[in-house]
């Protein structure tokens, strides 16, 4: 219990993100230590034959750190993505259109008089929301859906990215480089409700979510080992580890939330809670990084991807 001693930090004009991270480590706390692992084990799982998966909330796609996310696809650093309706929408709207650096605290009632979503500190016009995505999304499903009876959500978010031809646009990377994008809850969103309104008026489109189940049954035992870093929580996190446990469970998992375990959700609930489950192995390596992702993640990514020893 008393092997590795608490190191202090020491910074100088050397210093990288990644180096500090690593003093990080070594400091012995608190979410700093957990951010040194983190990146550890990312690197790890970037360098090595995994079976590699990334789920995300959609709220993120609002922010700047939708540029990373197409960063890593782009670079194939995940072979599998799972995420929200939200992602999708978002995706869209910024690709054709432009979201605004806001504040928590302006009046939300004045805002919706302007015709202004606030999405945290984020602003988002009307126009550039929900009439733009519904254009673009009659438009895509009249042109490619028209005539086919079943899609699943890998393949429509493929169509989306087609459709973008944007690389500002991780579902873009994700259709160029052939990586599924599954959307488990795929109706609670902009892009779910469009999907519900074409299938008014062609009541043989279905959207075939079994088949995603499939392909991530496929890709599970299709691989001897997995990792995966699991940004926020929800049903995208649950849908990773779920099918994890039927290969006993992740090698490498990193989570990085605000939620805490206090109140029994998923969304808080820590690696070792997982263990439990059979979803991460009692061998596997995992850590739980509390901490806003947008503060964290580009420190997380860029050590993991470009930091030399």
């Amino acid at each position: 219990m008393l092997r590795e001693p608490v190191r202090d930090i020491w910074l100088d004009e050397r210093d990288s993100p990644y180096s500090i991270m690593k003093k990080m480590q070594e400091a012995g706390g608190f979410t700093g230590r957990e951010m040194g692992e983190a990146v550890e084990y990312l690197r790890e799982l970037f360098g090595r034959d995994y079976g590699r998966i990334l789920t995300f909330p959609a709220d993120i796609i609002a922010t700047g750190l939708r540029g990373i996310i197409a960063q890593l696809l782009k670079m194939k650093m995940f072979d599998l993505v799972i995420t929200t309706c939200g992602a999708l929408d978002h995706d869209i709207a910024r690709s054709f259109s432009n979201y605004y650096k806001g504040s928590y605290f302006e009046d939300d009632v004045k805002l919706r008089r302007k015709g202004i979503h606030r999405l945290g500190n984020v602003f988002v016009p009307l126009e550039s929301y929900g009439p733009l995505i519904e254009r673009k999304m009659q438009e895509l499903l009249n042109s490619e859906y028209s005539k086919e009876e079943s899609v699943p959500t890998y393949r429509l978010s493929w169509s989306i990215g087609k459709m973008i031809n944007n690389e500002s646009s991780f579902l873009y990377w994700a259709y160029k480089n052939q990586i599924p994008v599954v959307v488990p809850g795929i109706t609670d969103g902009a892009v779910g409700y469009q999907l519900w309104l074409f299938r008014q008026s062609h009541r043989g489109f279905k959207v075939d979510v079994l088949e995603d189940e499939q392909l991530i049954s496929d890709f599970v035992y299709s691989h001897k080992k997995l990792g995966a870093l699991i940004i926020g929580g929800g049903i995208s996190k649950h849908h990773a580890i779920w099918w994890a446990q039927f290969r006993d469970g992740l090698d490498i998992a990193v989570y990085v939330t605000t939620a805490y375990e206090y109140d029994g959700s998923l969304s808080g609930a820590l690696t070792r809670e997982a263990i439990s489950w059979g979803k991460i192995r009692p061998s596997g390596k995992h850590v739980t990084v509390h901490c806003d992702a947008t503060a964290v993640l580009p420190f997380l990514i860029h050590g993991a991807l470009f930091a030399k020893e």
